[in-house]
């Protein structure tokens, strides 16, 4: 693993509170690559998804925040270094996406889709590992080392995505 410090891309793993084994394989070797890459991995925090991206993390020791939708922080699964209770139910996707670089989605509902809409809205980068939506300017990719690299890569340019206008359907 790559050094961590405040300077370190965030990236959001953003996806549903319950999946598949398989999408929990692919989310944990999402996280093993941010970790590797020595960026920290912010998601919701709870199960799913979350769970098992922080869990992969966790094993080559990077460093992971928790935007907890409830009042306690105890809340937040146990790969959670740093868990933010909001108390604010969905709205704490808000600051997820604020808070991220750029964003990972691994499958996903609504919740996700979310989150997905509202960085690409404000001009965040957003990259699909087997989605379950298809939503213009989202950059589809087949693997997790995929989605990091591709992830670190609009972080580094600093380029935007496409701006998707208001106007359309």
């Amino acid at each position: 693993m790559e050094r961590v410090d405040m300077r370190s891309p965030v990236i959001g793993v953003v996806g549903a509170g319950a999946c598949s084994p398989d999408l929990a394989e692919l989310a944990a070797e999402v996280g093993r690559e941010i970790a590797r890459k020595g960026a920290i991995l912010i998601c919701g925090g709870l199960g799913g998804v979350m769970n098992a991206a922080a869990s992969g993390a966790k094993e080559l020791g990077g460093v992971t925040l928790g935007i907890l939708p409830g009042p306690d922080a105890a809340d937040a699964n146990e790969f959670i270094d740093f868990p933010i209770a909001t108390n604010m139910g969905p709205g704490r996707n808000s600051i997820i996406v604020h808070t991220a670089d750029v964003l990972i989605a691994v499958g996903g509902g609504y919740g996700t889709l979310s989150e997905v809409a509202l960085a690409l809205k404000i001009g965040k980068g957003v990259i699909a590992l087997q989605p379950q939506f298809q939503v213009p300017g989202v950059l589809m990719v087949q693997t997790p080392l995929g989605a990091v690299d591709e992830a670190l890569t609009l972080v580094e340019m600093g380029r935007k995505p496409p701006r998707i206008s208001d106007s359309q359907p």
